[in-house]
């Protein structure tokens, strides 16, 4: 039984006009209503916060100036000072291979007092110190935390913070050895970083304790850094889709390449559309998104644009380039909507059981692969039919099929 053709060719015109009007909504959209930039492409402070006890309490009484330096090998306790003599105790982690250990031989340091807290027989390779403290010496007590002692979970992170607005929480590592990025975006202020820190810090120690939550790491994203990453993300994005045209013009001729390409950018247009108006955060997940968008939307168009290749000679006689459009993308009709769809079920899962950028990955997805499976059928064909409008079967076939076996060359090549 002959499958009957679908005339997909009388919507080119009309979808193109909707797809237009939708771009220009979404080039309205930012100047209107602007992108909701993620903390990726914004100034800030990230921390890196982690869960744990505090173990080993040290202090000084003594008139000379000590520091303690950690390092993946051991501790070095720096000891100067006018009146007292100018030197360095090392204790490694080798020879001092526990807590209690450790404390010990801190205690045999004139003048130092080393107080085991918890987990005495506790490993010191797992020891780490709150970068946020200093590590000059003095009464007040100087901390040591141990890892792999609190187990915590980013949604206990997650909804510790729950009533701060503004942040952005990533679990770095698994299980009791886990740690927290934390991204807080800076509003210009000065002020509202450090109340915003403060805040993030309280909410932490309320939930899991004073002496528990620790500062690992804290660093400032300034605004030229995150300009300089908007920026190359576009590069990026520029960069996939000159190469996609390249391969394109090279495999198939300049009509079927722009016309793929032209699908890529419609797609991209039509994502940062749907993120302008929904108010979507952009991150750099968002990125990821396009980009894969863009690597679907291809391969999708690919198979179409040689299924219309491949109907060239077998349809010589036919007197409209777009009958030839219209058998191809009902020949592959089937495997457009299967595809889509199953890969839909895919991105539907993750934004249904997943949070975060995650979630917001698969609706840029959702929204991206829909747009997809649309361009490559109304889109792309739709600007090679405009380009052969005046195309006749004794213009010949493309060249690349003039090399096949069993292939005649009838012409010169379109």
């Amino acid at each position: 039984m002959t499958r009957k053709t679908i005339h997909f060719s009388k919507g080119f015109l009309p979808c193109a006009v909707i797809s237009a009007a939708i771009i220009v909504s979404g080039i309205a959209g930012f100047f209107i209503r602007g992108i909701n930039f993620g903390l990726d492409y914004r100034p800030g402070l990230l921390e890196e916060v982690r869960i744990a006890p505090a173990v080993l309490d040290v202090s000084y009484s003594g008139s000379a100036n000590v520091s303690l330096d950690m390092s993946g090998e051991g501790i070095d306790v720096v000891i100067s000072g006018t009146g007292s003599e100018n030197k360095t105790e090392t204790l490694s982690f080798a020879a001092n291979k526990t807590v209690s250990d450790l404390a010990s031989s801190l205690n045999a340091i004139d003048g130092i007092r080393a107080q085991v807290n918890s987990n005495a027989s506790s490993s010191t390779a797992d020891l780490f110190v709150d970068t946020n403290a200093s590590n000059k010496l003095s009464s007040t007590p100087y901390r040591l935390y141990s890892a792999g002692k609190i187990d915590v979970a980013v949604s206990q992170v997650r909804e510790a913070l729950s009533s701060v607005e503004g942040i952005s929480i990533q679990q770095l590592g698994a299980g009791d050895a886990a740690s927290f990025q934390i991204r807080m975006a800076d509003k210009g202020d000065g002020k509202s970083s450090a109340d915003l820190q403060n805040t993030v810090l309280t909410n932490l120690k309320n939930k899991f304790g004073d002496d528990n939550v620790v500062v690992v790491r804290t660093d400032f994203i300034g605004s030229n850094f995150s300009r300089a990453i908007a920026v190359q993300s576009i590069i990026v994005l520029a960069f996939a889709i000159v190469l996609i045209w390249l391969y394109a013009t090279i495999r198939f001729h300049w009509d079927f390449a722009l016309g793929s390409v032209l699908a890529l950018i419609h797609d991209s247009l039509i994502m940062i559309t749907f993120i302008v108006w929904s108010q979507m955060e952009f991150s750099t997940m968002t990125v990821a998104a396009i980009l894969t968008i863009v690597g679907y939307s291809i391969n999708a168009t690919i198979v179409i644009l040689d299924r219309e290749r491949a109907l060239l000679p077998i349809m010589k006689d036919t007197k409209k380039f777009n009958d030839i459009i219209d058998q191809a993308l009902t020949d592959t009709l089937s495997r457009s909507i299967i595809t889509t769809v199953t890969t839909m079920f895919a991105a539907a899962s993750l934004y249904v059981f997943t949070q975060g950028d995650i979630k917001n990955f698969a609706l840029a997805l959702l929204v991206g692969l829909v747009s997809g499976c649309y361009s490559s059928i109304f889109i792309s064909s739709g600007f090679i039919a405009a380009t052969r409008k005046n195309w006749k079967p004794e213009y010949g076939i493309h060249h690349s099929l003039k090399l096949q076996k069993g292939v005649f060359d009838v012409g010169v090549s379109v």
